[in-house]
């Protein structure tokens, strides 16, 4: 996520926003160019100040208070691009179930933001395509239910989304009962989009064999490997291996655990670099602690890039919840093997593919955060401060680091072929309109 700008008087804006505060103009979303517009009326239409010559309307939902995004004037569809995939939404004529969509609309429109962002096919399952369409249902519980009966989840391109995990209330209540440091609505879209895209990226992209070596087999029992999660927990050891210890039920929950992670990731540093953040802290003896989100995170030439700067971001975002009493923002441990998968779902985003891990590649170091939530909850031990250890990659220090100077001071670029191994990119200066579309 990024900030904006009011085009009419150059007012500080944010993805949600409806109105400029300053100026006083309606605001609009345009997908196309990934920009929150000014807006001037003419007649039923809109002119964005952002986009010259073309006549825009709102979606549909907008007269619910749930949408900020436009349509074209011509275009066929009534709804916007996250919009019309939406397949049941809450009777909007209950005051309970507008305020838990707005706030379910809010995490889905940030998800798609993200998708559009990567490139990643929306269209599945349209004019003739026969992968299965992405759509959403929002369901409340049956009032005469004694307990919530619906449950979040994914199948076949269909992801529900039970409107009680909108209380805050109700789902704190649910994260503590399933022990999880974790749990939010747009958490809960970046997972069940991660199994969405497992069917669309894995399985039709004919990347079944590489995808098994790497995040294990999926023809297991699902539901005995859950069951058995849920009766016994997570191994002791699941931390060496495993995103979450939900990660560790089955090779889906793995995939769908660390694609969110991913895009947690990513899409947390933009918004760094949106406000041009830099950690230095002076105390620190080296520079394991420094970070600079100079470079787009979108559009980062590896993962080594994205989690040399990711970890002292963290740990600096975790260190300013705790002065406000609040719990980490980002309670996980990122091991070896958990950063090797984030490298697999950022070769697969990227279209390199899934290659097995090489055992021949010598390995280096990188940082490791541990945080106090992580040991303390999820290893039965007295909170200790957050540390840096080493965990493995496969590229050389030195050699990250010249990529990652190459990469910024020429605004440049990874070109990746699948027949390429995932270690090797090639770096190719952009042209103009490449600089542009990289922005």
């Amino acid at each position: 996520m990024k900030l904006f700008k009011c085009q009419s008087c150059g007012q500080l804006l944010y993805f949600e926003n409806v109105k400029c505060e300053k100026c006083g103009r309606r605001l609009g979303y345009i997908a196309d160019v990934e920009t929150l517009s000014a807006l001037e009326p003419d007649g039923e239409l809109w002119r964005a100040l952002a986009v010259k010559g073309t006549h825009y309307r709102f979606c549909a939902n907008s007269q619910f208070e749930v949408c900020n995004w436009l349509v074209e004037a011509n275009a066929p569809d009534i709804y916007c691009a996250a919009c019309r995939h939406n397949r049941t939404v809450p009777n909007p004529s209950l005051a309970a179930n507008l305020l838990a969509w707005r706030r379910i609309e809010i995490a889905k429109h940030r998800l798609f933001y993200t998708l559009m962002k990567l490139r990643l096919p929306l269209d599945c399952g349209e004019a003739g395509d026969t992968r299965e369409r992405l759509a959403f249902d929002f369901l409340a519980t049956p009032y005469a239910a004694p307990q919530p009966t619906i449950m979040t989840g994914h199948q076949h391109g269909l992801i529900t989304v039970a409107l009680d995990e909108a209380d805050d209330a109700e789902r704190e209540k649910r994260r503590t009962l399933m022990h999880e440091p974790y749990r939010t609505l747009l958490g809960h879209f970046r997972h069940e989009i991660g199994h969405y895209y497992w069917n669309i990226l894995i399985r039709d992209g004919n990347q079944l064999e590489g995808c098994r070596a790497i995040f294990g087999d999926e023809r297991q029992d699902y539901a005995g490997t859950l069951r058995r999660h849920y009766d016994e927990g997570a191994p002791t050891n699941w931390q060496d291996n495993f995103v979450s210890a939900y990660a560790a039920t089955h090779p889906w929950e793995d995939f769908a655990e660390t694609w969110a992670h991913y895009l947690h990731i990513v899409d947390t540093l933009e918004m760094a670099r949106a406000f041009g953040v830099y950690i230095n802290p002076p105390i620190a003896r080296s520079a394991e602690l420094e970070a600079a989100v100079d470079f787009q995170p979108y559009r980062a030439p590896d993962v080594a890039v994205l989690v040399d700067t990711w970890i002292p971001l963290s740990n600096a975002l975790n260190s300013l919840n705790r002065t406000m009493g609040q719990p980490d923002l980002y309670p996980f441990i990122l091991s070896p093997a958990v950063v090797r998968k984030l490298g697999a779902i950022h070769d697969l985003i990227h279209g390199d593919g899934l290659t097995p891990p090489s055992q021949s590649v010598e390995t280096t170091t990188m940082a490791r955060q541990t945080t106090d939530s992580a040991q303390g909850a999820q290893r039965g031990k007295a909170p200790v401060d957050n540390r840096i250890k080493s965990l493995a990659w496969t590229l050389p220090r030195s050699r990250r680091r010249r990529a990652r100077r190459r990469y910024r001071r020429s605004r440049t670029r990874s070109i990746s072929t699948l027949s390429w191994p995932p270690s090797i990119s090639i770096i190719v200066p952009l042209t103009k309109n490449a600089r542009s579309e990289a922005r």
